[in-house]
């Protein structure tokens, strides 16, 4: 593949406000659109807003609506006493506004490339790992975590938030994204923005819309019917700005319907701010503008601008101002936007300045949220966790001496105590800009402590034979495996890296209690599962990875994470069994001069088979049997569901009794899916109980009528059919335990 001239797309992140976790259910059922404010903040912000406005001359106005990426700024002009990061927009002392200083992202206070030379922060596991707790008040945790360290840092805007479904297990962003369900990733994403948003940040919400693959991101045409996005991708970003208000939207870089996203009025203006009446504002992503019209389709604000062709809003949009090819009342409109979103999110209230930071008590924070994240996917004769007797156990790749992997792009963070090993991409669309990296505990010394009588000996990889060997001779084996994904590229297959598969059926060859540990961004293939009795999907781990790892091979923590994505058997299995633009050619030099320095091929069209059917609905409806579906995840408890009654009328009220009939303490998460005629199954709730062993707590879920109907994009409005829903409490998405049914009565809902 063609190398990338340009190493530093940024790409900014949005954040979305947290859905409460009720003590016995997730609910499907949003909160109403509205601000973060009070209705008298929200007047006092709207009053603010006007009469700053009053005061500006065009040039002010303009000033809010582009930032630069200070990092391509020389040292000697840069602002004084702004921290370098993702994005800056100057601010005006003479009227109150402050700067808007912007750091990616979802994972922790990014520094690529190191800009601030040896600056550190907490890293949080990936967001496929923490798609996979389902707990949204510990997502929220974790957002209001890295929330403070940003500020602390010096900034008042995170660029978190990501959202976008999976679609194709391949795509090389689904670590920084929270699944394949709108309603799971919806109300995830919500409550790290509410989290971010607690400090008086602005949260972003990211990428809108459609951009599910990193192939062909600057330049692809998605085409998708209306109905389909609205039941898929765009329900996700509705319940996301819904629950966790937040004080920016991000544009992505791909077209909708040939249209770039970035001047979408279908999603800017007649989705974004008619039906959901979003009062915040609409910035670019890194490189993502192509016109002064943006303004007119309903963006705000233009960041990362030199990596644009033009500085669309700035020079070029004064300019045509002046000229009488603009309104200004289109200037104003954007300006007051931003201006009352900075007053609503604190940033007015609140100047900007660094402070301490307690590593200690963040470090804490990831921990949880990596121990929860881990799936237990297979463990054939409880062969996890290991007895505390164990004596001889061999660690087999993966880097585990050193860290834990991280995802590559704008969302990677230089941990606390550094990187241990970094390796550039040298090949491909993300050369020079992604970089592989080790970080964190490193699970060798976190399993030593955990068996500190035990003899754990550690062998790299490189040589199959060798690992092999050792593992004949020991009690048990673990391999570390690794699958290395990055924002600029996606990956061609399912495979782990390198020879990690044969490294891996040598090893379960030699010693049939072999325990393999995937940290991946992705699902994976499994040629050798028949041979290994357990095995454990860690993610990208975080900071402290390599100690959440121990614990639950040692059975000091019990997992309870479940997948947020369906792990397919084979691609054929995908609705697109190759993924869109992987065989064509490098880009030209006359497509990267038309769509920028993100250019990574020609210009193509994208097109999902599965429509609305993103997921484990698409495997439902073909009848094809998954790896391991949508849900699952094992636990060292077992749990019992009984009492299940089911009540319709205007929407589904479901209520059931969780039991854990093991001897361990744990937490279970049962799931419920409603079943529309004709059509496969959709996730409408779920909960987390902890429940001693023997206790037991009632569940009840109330669903969101949406998710128990269709979008009718002629009406402009869904639709709820009279008649019956299918309802199954269950595992995951193939696995229901107990079954209903309620009677929905007929009915219709705004946009």
């Amino acid at each position: 593949m063609h190398k990338r001239q340009f190493p530093l797309p940024l790409v900014l992140i949005t954040a979305v406000a947290a859905l409460a976790l009720p003590q016995t259910g997730v609910l499907a059922r949003a909160p109403a659109t509205g601000s973060v404010a009070t209705p008298r903040e929200d007047a006092r912000a709207d009053a603010w807003a006007r009469a700053t406005l009053a005061r500006m001359s065009l040039e002010d106005k303009i000033a809010l609506l582009h930032g630069r990426f200070l990092a391509l700024v020389a040292p000697a002009q840069r602002p004084a006493g702004i921290t370098v990061g993702a994005g800056y927009v100057a601010g005006n002392g003479g009227l109150g506004i402050p700067p808007q200083v912007a750091t990616d992202a979802s994972l922790g206070v990014s520094n690529l490339m190191d800009m601030r030379k040896g600056d550190v922060a907490t890293v949080l596991p990936s967001g496929m790992a923490m798609a996979a707790t389902w707990n949204p008040s510990l997502v929220r945790e974790a957002g209001r975590m890295i929330g403070s360290q940003a500020r602390a840092k010096g900034f008042n805007v995170m660029l978190a938030g990501g959202v976008n479904l999976v679609r194709d297990p391949r795509a090389g962003r689904n670590f920084e994204y929270l699944g394949e369900d709108p309603l799971l990733a919806g109300t995830l994403v919500a409550a790290q923005i509410e989290g971010i948003q607690s400090n008086a940040i602005i949260a972003t919400i990211k990428h809108f819309a459609l951009n599910n693959q990193e192939t062909g991101r600057a330049n692809a045409s998605v085409e998708l019917a209306e109905t389909a996005m609205r039941e898929s991708d765009l329900l996700a970003f509705q319940l996301g700005i819904e629950g966790g208000s937040p004080g920016a939207v991000m544009c992505a870089y791909n077209k909708i319907g040939g249209s770039y996203a970035c001047e979408n009025r279908f999603l800017l203006t007649d989705v974004l701010r008619r039906d959901w009446g979003y009062r915040g504002f609409v910035m670019s992503d890194w490189g993502a503008v192509h016109s002064t019209e943006a303004l007119l389709a309903g963006l705000d604000q233009q960041q990362g601008e030199q990596l644009d062709k033009k500085r669309w809003l700035s020079t070029e949009l004064l300019a045509g101002v002046k000229a009488g090819a603009l309104p200004v009342a289109a200037v104003d409109t954007a300006a007051r936007r931003v201006l009352r979103t900075m007053f609503v999110h604190g940033l007015v209230a609140r100047a900007l300045a660094t402070g301490p930071i307690d590593y200690q008590r963040d470090g804490a924070v990831s921990l949880r949220t990596a121990e929860e994240a881990i799936v237990l996917l297979k463990n054939e004769g409880d062969m996890l966790p290991f007895p505390a007797t164990v004596k001889r156990i061999v660690v087999v790749g993966g880097h585990a001496d050193i860290g834990v992997p991280a995802g590559g792009g704008s969302s990677q963070v230089t941990p606390v105590g550094g990187f241990a090993k970094v390796e550039t991409v040298k090949d491909g669309a993300a050369a020079g800009f992604a970089r592989k990296v080790w970080g964190g505990t490193p699970p060798l010394d976190a399993l030593r402590r955990a068996f500190p009588t035990a003899d754990v000996r550690f062998f790299d990889g490189s040589d199959p034979d060798a690992a092999a060997a050792a593992a004949s001779n020991a009690d048990v084996a673990v391999v570390f495996a690794e699958k290395f994904s990055t924002e600029a590229m996606d990956q061609p297959d399912l495979s782990l890296d390198g020879r990690q598969d044969a490294l891996i059926d040598a090893v379960a060859s030699a010693n049939p209690r072999t325990v393999v540990v995937l940290e991946t961004g992705n699902a994976v293939a499994m040629p050798w599962l028949a041979k290994t009795p357990a095995v454990v999907a860690a993610w990208y781990s975080g900071q402290r990875g390599g100690d959440a790892i121990a614990g639950v091979l040692a059975g000091s923590v019990n997992p309870s994470g479940r997948l947020p994505v369906t792990f397919p058997a084979s691609t054929q299995q995908l609705p697109n069994p190759q993924l869109p633009g992987s065989g064509l050619p490098p880009p030209s030099k006359e497509d990267r001069a038309t769509y920028g320095v993100n250019t990574n091929s020609p210009p193509f069209t994208i097109r999902y088979p599965e429509g609305a059917d993103v997921g484990y609905r698409w495997f439902d409806r073909t009848a094809a049997a998954p790896l391991f579906a949508f849900g699952h995840g094992l636990s060292y408890a077992s749990f019992r569901y009984d009492g299940l009654r089911v009540s319709g009328g205007r929407t589904a009220t479901v209520a059931f009794r969780v039991t854990n009939t093991g001897s361990r303490t744990g937490a279970d998460v049962p799931q419920v899916y409603a079943t529309l005629p004709g059509k496969p199954r959709r996730l409408i709730g779920w909960s987390k109980p902890v429940l001693a062993p023997g206790e037991s707590k009632l569940v009840r879920i109330t669903a969101d009528r949406r998710l128990l109907g269709t979008f009718d994009s002629t009406a402009h409005r869904w639709r709820i059919a009279h008649g019956p829903v299918g309802i199954e409490v269950a595992r995951s998405a193939t696995a229901p335990v107990l079954t209903g049914s309620a009677i929905i009565a007929e009915g219709t809902i705004k946009p």
